[in-house]
């Protein structure tokens, strides 16, 4: 019997560090309506009605990462998203997604991603499966292409 008891209150220990679905739901999506903007945990705390401390750690626990590694893994999936399907400039992409210059952008996609965004841009553009529409490849993409 208190092996079970053991068990149950492991258990619930696992799950009563997060945040409520309705927190998380709610942090995540002004996160993402927000993600070209500069965000700041403070504001997410206060949006959760919690101390910054006291949100950080449950939203560590309920995610796997921290806010701000959370934020940052959002814009650069954003950002991809963008080097894919626009013919934006990188400097476009990297203001679009919240970062505060092509630079930080770059540092920041490449540690995530292991390559810049421009080769990334590349690849993207080399495996992308022919369609109609790019019968005639566009100016941006005849120059990322050689």
């Amino acid at each position: 019997m208190a092996h079970t008891q053991h068990f149950a209150t492991k258990a619930q220990k696992a799950t009563t560090g997060a945040l409520t679905p309705w927190r998380e739901s709610l942090v995540k999506q002004l996160i993402l309506d927000r993600l070209g903007e500069p965000l700041e945990v403070t504001e997410l705390a206060r949006a959760c009605a919690m101390s910054r401390s006291h949100f950080s750690r449950t939203f560590k626990c309920s995610t796997g990462l921290s806010p701000q590694d959370w934020i940052r893994c959002q814009r650069i999936a954003r950002a991809k998203q963008l080097i894919q399907n626009t013919d934006m400039t990188l400097t476009q992409i990297s203001l679009e997604c919240g970062f505060c210059d092509q630079a930080h952008f770059c540092h920041i996609f490449t540690r995530s991603e292991g390559i810049t965004p421009f080769a990334w841009r590349c690849q993207a553009l080399r495996s992308a499966p022919p369609t109609t529409a790019q019968a005639t490849p566009s100016p941006v993409a005849q120059r990322y292409a050689q």
